[in-house]
C-alpha cells in the first residue's frame, strides 16, 4: 500500500520547486560530427519508494540492464557530465539510454546535478520517467483544483487514451481498473490533472464531466518526461499492466531483456484417484496423520463426462492443459472396478487434444523410506544409522514403465520431461534435507532433462545430477476435495482462528498466513472469496513474465469441477486487458526450463560486467560471452544481420519484435539494423 501521508509531504515539498531551465552546451564541431554510441543500460536514481522499486523489478525481472544510485547513500557518485558521458574511440558515448527518477528533480532547486542531467537528456536525446509525480504546470498538467482530483483512486476505471493506443501502450485492450481489494484499506492514493501545453495524455480516467491524466508524456526545453502521478508498488495489477509500456517508452523500443505472459497449468495424478478430505475429522482419511481416519477413506476420481468436459473446455477457451499422468495407479483403479475404466479411455480417445508429461507409474514417494509411525513422519535407517533410500532402480522403473505404457496407447509424451508425485526424491526438508542419492542416476537413466518442482519450496532452478529442476507454482485449489464445500471447509480450518472453529495455524505463523475475520459459508464462500483470490494470484504471475507452470489436481476436473471458475477468471480477465498482439503464451515444461536456464545465465553476464550493447544510430551491437544468449526487444521491421544478407529479427509480441539471440556464424556478437 502506497504511504498516503509520506506521499503528501513529497508533493508539498515538490509544490515549492520548480524545473530548472538549461543551456545546452555547444559541442565540439569534430563531436558534433560523429552519431553517438547510446549504451543499453538504464540509470536509476533511487529515493527508496515503492514507485521506483516497482519500475526497478520490472527491470530486473526481464532482463534489462541498470544503475542504480542510491539518493540516501553518503558515498553516492555524484550525477554529472562525467558521470553521465564520455568518449570511446572518438565517437561521443551516452551512458545510460535512459533515467529513471522518483519525480522530476528529486534533487531539489537549483541542484547543479538536475542541471546535468537535463543537458545530457537534451544533447543525446535521452527520456526521463518521473515514477510518481504531482499534478502541476512543472510537469505539464494543471493544478488538481482545475478540473483534476486528489485522493484515493481505489478503484478507479481509467483507460488508455488514443495516444496511448498508438503510443507506448498499444498492447493493452485499453481499461487499466485499479485495485480494490478491501473496503477497509487504501491501495492508491494519486494526482489527477487536465494537460497543459506540451504534455500528451497516454492513461486517463473520468474526474466530473471531463477527464483528466494520470500517466503522459511531457515533451519541453529539448526534453521527454513520463510523468506518473499516482503511486504504486510492483505487485499492483494497474502498474504491472503499465510496466511494459514504461519501459518501451524509456528506452525508444530499442533494449536489452525481454517480457511474455505466461500461463501454463500441469493437472496431476491423472488416471490416479485422489483421497478425500473429511470435515468431520479436519484431516484427509488414508493420510498417515490422519487419526480416526482408519475405514472412512474415500477417493476423488474423473468420470468419462469429467473427461468429456475437460478437452470442451479447452477448445472453449483456446487452452491446452497439460495431463501429468500416473497409468499403472490408474490400472490399479480399474482392476479394482470389473476391468472397466471409461474415463481412461475417454483421455486415451482424446489424447491429441492434451499435452501429456510423466508423472510416475504408480506416484510413490521416491526419497527415503518413510516411518509413518511418528508425526511428522522421519526417514528410516538402517542398522549404522544410514537413510534408507528408494534405490535407483526402483526409481528408474517408475519412469520406464510409464513411458512405455504412453507410448502402447499411442499418447505422445517428451521423455526428458519428469513431474515425480509430491516432488519427491528432491529434498523434502525438514525430513529429507537433501535429495534421494539415486535419483539423479535414475533420471539419466531416462534421458530426463527437466524435472519439476515445487516453487513454493524450491523457487530457483538447480541441478539434480545432469537434469535441471523447473519449479511450480501450486494453486490453492486442493488436491484432496471434489466439491466447493469441501474447498470452503478445508479453507476455514486452515485459515481461521481456533475460535472460530479452525486449526489456528495462521494465528501461530502470522507472518506466513493470515486468519480470515470470519470463516466462510461453505455453500458460497469458495465462489465468492476463494475463486476471486486464487485468480487474483495466478493472474499476478502471469502479467509479471513468470514462466513458471502452475499445478493442480485431476480431482478438481471431478464432481463440482472447481478449477474451471479459477481459470476462466484468470482467462476472461487477461484477455479483457490485453489486445490480441499480447497473447498468453501457454507453453510446454521443456521449454519454461529453457527460459529459466537463459535467465540465469544472462543474469550472470550482467552481474560479472560481461555485456557490451549499444546504438550508433540505426545501428545496434550486443556482445556477450560465448555462449549466453542476449535477450533484445526492438521495433517492428528491425533486421539482424547474417554472414550474407539479413533477416527479420525475432519475434512479434505486444507490438515489438524480440528473442534471445547469439551472434551468427562467423560474428562476435549480435548485429540489428533498425528500420
Amino acid at each position: 500500500m502506497v504511504n498516503k501521508n509520506r506521499m503528501n509531504r513529497v508533493a508539498a515539498a515538490m509544490a515549492a520547486a520548480t524545473l530548472i531551465s538549461v543551456a545546452v552546451p555547444v559541442a565540439s564541431a569534430e563531436a558534433a560530427a560523429a552519431t553517438p554510441r547510446i549504451d543499453l543500460r538504464v540509470l536509476v536514481v533511487d529515493d527508496g519508494g515503492s514507485s521506483v522499486e516497482a519500475i526497478t523489478a520490472e527491470l530486473r525481472d526481464t532482463g534489462v540492464p541498470y544503475t542504480r544510485v542510491d539518493l540516501g547513500s553518503s558515498s553516492r557518485p555524484v550525477i554529472n557530465a562525467a558521470y553521465l558521458s564520455d568518449t570511446v574511440d572518438g565517437r561521443p558515448r551516452a551512458k545510460f539510454q535512459g533515467v529513471v527518477l522518483p519525480n522530476e528533480n528529486p534533487f531539489g532547486t537549483g541542484s547543479a546535478e538536475m542541471t546535468a542531467l537535463a543537458a545530457y537528456e537534451t544533447t543525446y536525446g535521452i527520456r526521463q520517467v518521473d515514477a510518481y509525480t504531482w499534478s502541476h504546470p512543472g510537469v505539464g498538467l494543471e493544478y488538481t483544483d482545475n478540473g483534476g482530483y486528489s485522493g484515493t483512486l481505489d478503484g478507479t476505471q481509467a483507460a488508455v487514451t488514443a495516444a496511448g493506443k498508438t503510443g507506448p501502450f498499444g498492447y493493452l485492450g485499453g481499461q487499466v481498473t485499479f485495485e480494490d481489494n478491501s473496503p477497509l484499506v487504501p491501495e492508491s492514493y494519486g494526482f489527477m490533472g487536465k494537460p497543459r501545453t506540451g504534455y500528451t495524455s497516454y492513461l486517463d480516467a473520468p474526474v466530473g464531466s471531463g477527464r483528466a491524466s494520470l500517466v503522459g508524456e511531457y515533451a519541453h526545453d529539448g526534453r521527454s518526461e513520463l510523468v506518473v502521478t499516482f503511486g504504486y508498488n510492483q505487485y499492483q495489477q494497474q502498474f504491472r499492466l503499465l510496466a511494459r509500456g514504461i519501459v518501451e517508452w524509456l528506452t525508444q523500443g530499442v533494449h536489452l531483456g525481454q517480457e511474455r505472459n505466461y500461463f501454463a497449468v500441469h493437472v496431476d495424478d491423472v488416471f490416479a484417484p485422489d483421497a478425500r478430505w473429511s470435515k468431520e475429522l479436519n484431516c484427509t482419511p488414508g493420510d498417515y496423520a490422519c487419526a480416526g481416519g482408519e475405514g472412512q477413506e474415500s477417493t476423488i476420481r474423473m468420470t468419462a463426462a469429467d473427461a468429456q468436459y475437460a478437452a470442451q473446455w479447452q477448445t472453449s477457451k483456446n487452452f491446452k492443459l497439460d495431463m501429468l499422468f500416473n497409468a499403472g495407479a490408474g490400472e490399479e483403479w480399474k482392476t479394482e472396478h470389473g476391468g472397466v475404466d471409461a474415463m481412461t479411455a475417454q483421455l486415451v480417445a482424446d489424447r491429441a487434444k492434451y499435452r501429456w508429461m510423466n508423472h510416475t507409474y504408480s506416484h510413490p514417494f521416491l526419497g527415503c523410506v518413510q516411518d509413518t509411525t511418528t508425526s511428522p513422519w522421519t526417514c528410516e535407517k538402517n542398522a549404522q544409522g544410514a537413510i534408507q533410500y528408494m534405490s535407483r532402480a526402483e526409481i528408474s522403473a517408475q519412469i520406464r514403465d510409464n513411458n512405455n505404457w504412453a507410448a502402447a496407447k499411442g499418447i505422445t509424451t517428451d521423455r526428458t520431461e519428469l513431474v515425480t508425485g509430491e516432488h519427491s526424491g528432491l529434498k523434502t526438508a525438514p525430513q529429507q534435507p537433501v535429495d534421494n542419492p539415486n535419483l539423479a542416476g535414475a533420471l539419466a537413466d531416462n534421458g530426463v532433462k527437466w524435472a519439476g518442482s515445487d516453487n513454493s519450496r524450491e523457487p530457483a532452478q538447480r541441478a539434480v545430477g545432469a537434469a535441471l529442476t523447473v519449479p511450480r507454482h501450486p494453486m490453492n485449489v486442493y488436491y484432496n476435495t471434489g466439491t466447493n464445500a469441501e474447498m470452503a471447509d478445508e479453507y476455514n480450518w486452515i485459515y481461521t482462528s481456533r475460535a472460530d472453529g479452525g486449526s489456528g495455524a495462521c494465528e501461530d505463523n502470522p507472518a506466513t498466513s493470515t486468519c480470515l475475520p470470519a470463516p466462510l459459508d461453505v455453500t458460497t464462500g469458495y465462489s465468492s472469496y476463494i475463486v476471486p483470490q486464487e485468480a487474483r494470484t495466478a493472474l499476478r504471475h502471469v502479467l509479471a513474465n513468470d514462466p513458471r507452470p502452475h499445478y493442480v489436481h485431476q480431482s478438481n476436473l471431478a464432481e463440482d469441477r472447481t478449477l474451471y471458475p479459477v481459470l476462466n477468471q484468470v482467462l476472461d480477465t487477461y484477455r479483457t486487458l490485453y489486445a490480441p498482439s499480447a497473447p498468453i503464451v501457454n507453453q510446454t515444461m521443456k521449454d519454461t526450463g529453457v527460459e529459466l536456464t537463459r535467465r540465469a545465465a544472462w543474469d550472470k553476464a550482467i552481474a560479472n560486467n560481461q555485456v557490451t550493447a549499444y546504438r550508433i544510430g540505426k545501428d545496434v551491437t550486443v556482445k556477450a560471452p560465448s555462449g549466453v544468449l542476449a535477450p533484445i526487444t526492438a521495433p517492428n521491421g528491425t533486421k539482424k544481420q547474417l554472414l550474407l544478407g539479413t533477416a527479420d529479427f525475432g519475434t512479434a509480441y505486444a507490438g515489438t519484435r524480440s528473442a534471445w539471440s547469439g551472434p551468427e556464424l562467423l560474428q562476435s556478437a549480435v548485429t540489428l539494423k533498425l528500420l
